[in-house]
């Protein structure tokens, strides 16, 4: 049997002050940092030790996966560090007050926008500050690959080339493989690996900070599915 370990990063500054945060790179908040020390933990107390991981260009996935690790004593592990695991890019709504933004468009349309599979929120233009083409960690990318704004239908497309050209692989040589990730870019994974449809993945929710194991035979099936000290 192996097993896929998916860790939302801990409760983040935005997070914590209710803001779209999408592709901008806050810090975690302490209680982030407190949710990735007790996954570790949990992860240990679990006997599943992981021997390979993956994680996005983000901070506070680094920082969660660093801390979880450190809980563990296996910070020498290898990590894989890949944009596609990138949180899904909110576009003009990122920085913007969850609630504030409700007021200015109705709740209705924030609603469609957060929770709908196929509709993204409104584009930034490249010469906006969040432009992701501005940031050094991204330089190599081409202007087709840097995203404006992302439904999670095309999260899902982004993530895809991750999990089947490199998380695939890892799990055919190692029995256990950490994922530490953000909300949408681990609900891509969950819905490739359980067969999801769009209508059930757009009820799925990932908290933050809590370890998911999947368990997979060895043709990559989905054995079982829960969530450690749930």
């Amino acid at each position: 049997m192996k097993h896929l370990i998916l860790l939302r990063h801990g409760q983040s500054e935005w997070n914590l002050s209710n803001r779209f945060t999408g592709w901008t790179d806050v810090e975690l908040s302490d209680k982030g940092r407190e949710e990735a020390r007790r996954a570790g933990e949990l992860i240990l107390e679990a006997g599943i030790e992981p021997r390979y991981c993956f994680t996005s260009y983000l901070k506070r996935a680094i920082h969660t996966l660093n801390i979880a690790l450190s809980a563990m004593d296996r910070e020498w592990l290898p990590v894989v560090k890949d944009w596609h695991l990138n949180e899904r890019h909110y576009g003009a709504l990122q920085g913007l007050n969850k609630a504030e933004t409700a007021e200015k468009y109705g709740d209705e349309q924030v609603h469609i926008w957060r929770r709908s599979y196929d509709v993204a929120p409104p584009s930034l233009t490249a010469d906006d500050e969040r432009f992701p083409g501005k940031e050094a960690k991204y330089a190599m990318l081409s202007a087709d690959e840097l995203p404006l704004t992302e439904s999670l239908k095309t999260t899902i497309e982004r993530v895809r080339p991750c999990w089947e050209e490199l998380i695939v692989p890892a799990l055919q040589l190692y029995d256990n493989v950490l994922v530490a990730a953000h909300g949408n870019s681990l609900r891509a994974l969950v819905m490739m690996l359980l067969k999801m449809t769009p209508e059930e993945i757009v009820g799925e929710e990932i908290p933050t900070g809590s370890p998911r194991l999947i368990t997979l035979n060895d043709r990559l099936e989905v054995e079982g599915d829960s969530y450690l000290g749930l």
